[in-house]
């Protein structure tokens, strides 16, 4: 059943044009954009391409996660349960667990796309990973699991309409201060230590410490993707309402 569902919810994800623009468009535009020209103060030694690259890629891999696990996902479901959709898979065998764990299934397949295109546009752009992949595989899914939970969460407690503005305004927020394009060491050190514990700042500073700096799985953002993840998805279970 669970299976069955994450195809499902695959397809429904494909299908929708505005949130393949957010999941597919914005992160490859900001990769092109922003790794051309030196438009934002990314630090010493990240002022030529190759620099802005290597802080950039990781950066926008972590947001294609955020878009898709979080915004994308939460919006989608808040609207299916809006329509009676999701009340109608209530009145299935399909458990709650089953349905966040197909549609947690359905954000991996997307985010594998999204990975293969901004990756083949880093490197056609000059990007240069080091360290393991299967260290930064392993990242990607824990960060897909710390964000999922939040969005699940959202969109099974709000309203449609709350839920659509409460994704897309965090998304906003994340974007400038998540870590994912602007370095947190822009921001105070009392701002920037508390923006470090959250998932998209986590998840892009672990892949930039292994496609950057070729470290091995760092243990601070895994241990933080872990408890956003297990808590969050805990919650989810919880708490989703399926009218």
């Amino acid at each position: 059943m669970i299976a069955s569902q994450a195809v499902l919810e695959t397809r429904m994800l494909l299908r929708h044009g505005e949130q393949l623009l957010l999941t597919m468009v914005i992160p490859t535009l900001i990769l092109v954009v922003f790794s051309g020209m030196d438009l934002i103060d990314l630090g010493a030694g990240r002022e030529d391409r190759a620099g802005r690259l290597e802080f950039l890629a990781p950066g926008v891999l972590a947001l294609a996660v955020l878009s898709t696990a979080f915004t994308g996902q939460a919006i989608a479901t808040g609207f299916e349960r809006r329509y009676g959709v999701l009340k109608r898979l209530g009145s299935t065998p399909l458990p709650r667990a089953g349905l966040m764990t197909a549609k947690t299934g359905a954000v991996l397949s997307t985010l594998s796309l999204q990975i293969v295109l901004l990756s083949s546009v880093a490197l056609a752009l000059g990007w240069e990973p080091r360290g393991n992949p299967f260290s930064a595989a392993l990242l990607i899914l824990l960060g897909t699991a710390a964000c999922a939970g939040p969005g699940l969460l959202l969109a099974g407690t709000l309203r449609a309409e709350a839920t659509l503005a409460a994704a897309n305004l965090v998304f906003v927020l994340l974007l400038v201060g998540g870590g994912v394009v602007i370095p947190l060491e822009n921001f105070p050190a009392p701002v920037a230590d508390v923006l470090a514990l959250g998932p998209s700042a986590a998840l892009a500073d672990g892949l930039r410490a292994v496609l950057a700096d070729g470290a091995a799985l760092p243990i601070g953002p895994v241990v933080i993707l872990l408890v956003w993840g297990v808590a969050s998805l805990a919650a989810a279970a919880r708490f989703f309402r399926w009218e």
